[in-house]
């Protein structure tokens, strides 16, 4: 693996450790696609630091545990701003 993809695999993490963000908001951050974001935190961080990897995945769990209340939270801010 080039050094780059290791570097920002870590840095990846870090964001997503320090900022709870979910996988769409860190691709926007970065400016990569969602794909890249995830297979950097499930596939190669993995190799380069189990521990850290242990971290990302306990976020990502509860963000995608949460993903379909903030669905309901935006469908519903959407329809009450359509109302005014």
């Amino acid at each position: 693996m080039k050094d780059y993809i290791e570097e920002r695999a870590v840095e990846i993490a870090a964001y997503i450790i320090e900022s709870r963000a979910t996988v769409r908001q860190t691709a926007k951050k970065f400016g990569i696609s969602k794909s890249t974001v995830h297979k950097d935190c499930t596939e190669r961080l993995i190799r380069i630091n189990p521990a850290l990897a242990r971290e990302v995945r306990q976020i990502l769990d509860v963000n995608k545990q949460e993903r379909h209340i903030r669905g309901g939270l935006a469908t519903r801010e959407k329809y009450l701003r359509l109302e005014h």
